[in-house]
């Protein structure tokens, strides 16, 4: 079996997880330029849009990098279309299946590798073709499942012969450690770069992150069926308040409205939803996505070696 740097074609075994309207040309250059796997958004972006960013990226690297599609969206067959039009190597899938796309990104040769928060996702996806699959724990930020890293990941490994990436909960060295202890072949990490420096969100959103301390995160949506792991803010309290006291989808709506854009391009963090996952107090320092890449694959390496040596 391939290890995953290879499958990825990258220096470390990294997926840099995609964040809805953040990770941009900017952030994405930075990772596979560092030896991970940059994973382009594609939320928000139209057609020629997507074309932009994909065309930005390769102009800044001749790394392989990945478009991430979530499937939710009503505009997925042109992000499809651009993407083997553009000859992207690698394609990240979340929210639902890619079955319909899979024989036409196949027969482009594109690798197709989903984020899946269960066993049974795992093997219907290894069934499509996937050369790999990403399992997801609650403890990510945005759009999270219902189980642990550390439950979710060795179950998914038992279950599959694809190589699997863990996600969720992974801030440091001892994360990627544990990752590789519960059958992992790879991580994927989206909120240690939330403060790198060339995420291309304002200082205020960045701070906040910086200022989250290990219980500052919720999850809103648990009654809707879509939960999102988000930090606290008057806005998230207020959701809370209305989801928990019966308030209709349209007046939960009202309230959400335009909020990740308010986070991400106006730096309101009081009323915008600054997505992020229960690592986020680990995240103390604004640094580069090169130093924050090779610190986790050092510190990893350290703790592995200490394992080996006091056991």
């Amino acid at each position: 079996m391939a290890t995953v740097a290879e499958i990825l074609g990258t220096k470390y075994p990294l997926i840099q997880g995609s964040m809805a309207r953040i990770s941009r040309h900017e952030l994405v250059i930075a990772v596979s330029n560092a030896g991970g796997l940059g994973v382009l958004t594609s939320a928000g972006f139209g057609k020629e849009g997507l074309r932009a960013e994909i065309r930005k990226v390769k102009a800044g690297t001749d790394k392989p990098f990945a478009v991430n599609l979530m499937l939710m969206m009503k505009n997925i067959p042109d992000m499809v279309d651009v993407i083997i039009e553009e000859a992207v190597p690698i394609v990240m899938t979340g929210a639902g299946t890619p079955k319909v796309y899979m024989p036409a990104l196949t027969a482009a040769g594109i690798k197709v590798i989903p984020v899946i928060p269960s066993v049974k996702l795992a093997k219907k996806m290894e069934d499509l073709g996937a050369v790999a699959v990403v399992a997801e724990g609650m403890e990510s930020g945005g759009h999270v499942g219902e189980t642990t890293t550390m439950a979710l990941v060795p179950q998914v490994v038992s279950a599959v012969n694809i190589p699997v990436i863990a996600a969720g909960g992974i801030g440091d060295g001892r994360g990627v450690a544990a990752a590789y202890a519960l059958g992992a072949q790879g991580i994927q990490a989206g909120t240690i770069f939330l403060t790198a420096d060339e995420t291309p969100v304002p200082e205020a959103f960045k701070q906040a992150v910086l200022d989250a301390n290990d219980t500052a995160t919720t999850v809103t949506g648990r009654r809707s069926g879509a939960p999102v792991r988000s930090i606290k803010n008057p806005m998230i309290a207020k959701y809370l308040e209305l989801e928990y006291s019966g308030a209709s989808r349209d007046a939960l709506e009202e309230l959400s409205l335009g909020s990740l854009s308010k986070a991400v391009f106006e730096g309101d963090v009081e009323n915008g939803s600054v997505m992020a996952g229960e690592i986020a107090g680990m995240v103390n320092s604004q640094r580069p996505v090169k130093d924050i890449i090779e610190g986790l694959f050092n510190e990893a390496e350290e703790v592995v070696n200490h394992l080996k040596i006091t056991y």
